[in-house]
């Protein structure tokens, strides 16, 4: 079982503190800092300490990660037609300034700059006294240190669009400032990764890359391709969508360099994708954080911290056989999903998942089939743990932030771009091999690859493949907006809705009763009926049955709560008013906000 204890090796002085002389004093920390980081334990207490902000209740554990990249055309916040809530408008487009789960002082935004500021003092402190070479534990420490801080403000970036650049330990001087044209952060991020790449090792070359909860060259370079896809990609500024015009991020700078990153992790031969796609995620909630597969880096939660299961699990409605929580279900895909999938593509019945667990009896509960508004996301279950889960407000299992299939992912966009489809094609084939049984390559990955011969035709396959492969991880919304595609594929997904609900065009086949029975151990569903074509009655050989797609389970404000303003237009979360208030009038919300 993983155990992680951060150790805090310095004093931190807070973002938010408003006293000058403070920030001025010749504290313990500042005048122990030359012991600190030329010693490589307590410099390492002190870069596990940029992590602690991880975990906080309200930082990335029950703020950001519960609620970054819903809605999207492949997942959706169960309760999206609760707008006005607080919970939905963080979903659905609606966020305001004063939102009721984000107005906080101890709020994601404060502690992601907590973290940027632990991440400053110890870029500083390493390179100041701890002589950081390639090769060296402090050297490797340096290098951890520079891609958590490009972690945490990857993710403030993608949440805010631009935010105030801090690459030093505040001063007095440096209290309030402004936002920063995310251009120039980006170009920060993208130096100081290619930086760090040449100090961490790959993964299992040394004990600290045995594990994925520590940083690995694999993982650096992929962070670095996602970047330089991302910068140089579509976004909103406060002038409209456009690409940067910066010429440093150009498609034509950022993809050559992206594109090579993504071989040289390929070449290393130092990650694997699972031979089985379930696999990679009975290792996530099994607490599996040996190197060298799929996963390449993991936000490390403590047994007693993360919100993973609790917030996205197929829900359990009590204490039962599989977990002391009763908790999941917030989340889920959008319901045409299962039916846009490949009957064959083995991606789906791990990915969507038409149940929850029923009311334990007896300390046991069944599973129980789901109206078709609020299906389940199946990559993260309780059941497949090693442990039982105790506490009421945490799980324990790890944030997957990056694995090697986005790697690959990511290699046949930039192949395509940059050399066309034939050089996109072995990558999309690696995706679609693991996806569907080897009897079927035949068609399935061979004749439907080598039919995409135009650039156009091969990067519409790639976002197609792309929600198949990484639905219920949260990473859609960031690639539709670079895509300059979001709201086309939210209208989209409203109007596949309302096919499906009407079982017209696409989905005219799609079944409208099911059929269902438990299996000998008593607690799974077998079900008929929710394949295409699965149309006979089989009223004699299961127990029970029912209408499926019916309007009632699909109705018109559920399917229009999907986004309750333009995305195209809301973008980014506002910062909040507490942050604002608290800046002595330098930071201001842009988009209409």
């Amino acid at each position: 079982m993983k155990k992680i204890k951060y150790i805090i090796g310095i004093v931190i002085a807070g973002a938010m503190m408003s006293c000058s002389d403070y920030l001025e004093a010749p504290t313990k920390s500042s005048l122990d800092e030359s012991v600190i980081f030329s010693t490589p334990d307590l410099a390492k207490g002190a870069v596990d300490g940029i992590k602690i902000p991880f975990g906080e209740t309200n930082s990335y554990r029950g703020r950001f990660l519960p609620w970054y990249g819903m809605n999207t055309d492949i997942e959706w916040y169960n309760s999206s037609e609760k707008v006005g809530d607080g919970s939905a408008d963080l979903a659905v487009y609606f966020a305001t300034p004063s939102n009721s789960n984000m107005n906080t002082t101890n709020n994601a935004w404060a502690q992601m700059y907590s973290g940027i500021e632990r991440a400053n003092i110890c870029i500083r402190g390493l390179r100041a006294y701890g002589n950081p070479e390639p090769g060296t534990e402090l050297g490797y420490l340096l290098g951890e240190s520079l891609t958590l801080r490009a972690v945490i403000y990857a993710d403030l970036l993608r949440a805010w669009g631009d935010v105030v650049a801090r690459f030093e330990p505040i001063n007095s001087e440096t209290m309030y400032l402004p936002k920063t044209n995310r251009d120039e952060i980006y170009k920060q991020l993208i130096a100081d990764l290619e930086e760090a790449s040449t100090l961490v090792p790959w993964p299992n070359e040394t004990s600290n890359t045995a594990s994925i909860e520590r940083v690995n060259k694999a993982f650096v370079k992929g962070l670095r391709a996602r970047l330089c896809m991302v910068a140089s990609g579509y976004s909103q500024y406060p002038d409209g969508i456009r690409r940067s015009t910066d010429p440093e991020l150009t498609v034509a700078k950022m993809y050559p360099i992206a594109y090579q990153e993504c071989l040289d992790i390929i070449n290393s031969g130092t990650c694997k994708l699972e031979t089985s796609f379930e696999t990679v995620f009975k290792k996530n909630c099994q607490d599996n954080v040996a190197a060298g597969g799929e996963g390449l880096w993991e936000i490390p939660f403590s047994d007693g911290r993360g919100r993973m299961l609790f917030t996205f699990a197929i829900k359990h409605n009590s204490i039962d056989q599989y977990t002391g929580q009763a908790r999941g279900g917030s989340a889920g895909p959008v319901p045409y999903l299962f039916y846009d999938y490949d009957v064959k593509d083995t991606r789906r019945d791990v990915t969507v998942v038409p149940y929850e667990w029923g009311k334990a009896v007896n300390g046991i509960s069944q599973q129980v089939l789901l109206s078709l508004n609020k299906w389940s996301f199946g990559k993260f279950r309780y059941e497949w743990m090693n442990r039982i889960v105790t506490s009421t407000n945490d799980d324990g299992v790890n944030k997957q932030y990056m694995r090697y299939a986005e790697v690959i992912m990511m290699a046949a966009e930039t192949a395509n771009e940059l050399q066309g489809p034939s050089a996109a094609a072995p990558y999309l084939k690696m995706i679609r091999q693991r996806a569907f049984p080897s009897g079927v390559w035949a068609a399935k990955v061979d004749a439907y690859v080598n039919a995409l011969t135009t650039k156009d035709a091969m990067l519409k396959a790639i976002v197609e493949e792309h929600k198949f492969e990484f639905c219920g991880e949260m990473v859609r919304k960031e690639a539709l907006i670079r895509w300059n595609l979001l709201k086309t594929k939210l209208d989209e997904a409203k109007t596949k809705m309302y096919a499906l609900r009407d079982r017209s065009g696409a989905y005219s086949d799609v079944p409208e009763k099911l059929y269902y029975k438990y299996a000998s151990n008593g607690e799974s569903l077998v079900i008929y009926g929710l394949n295409r074509g699965e149309t006979a009655d089989k009223s004699s050989e299961y127990e029970y049955n029912v209408s499926f797609v019916a309007p009632s389970k699909l109705v018109d404000s559920k399917i229009e709560a999907i986004y309750a303003r333009n995305p195209d237009q809301w973008q980014f979360w506002p910062i909040w008013q507490v942050f604002l208030d608290a800046s002595n009038g330098q930071l201001v919300n842009d988009y209409g906000y």
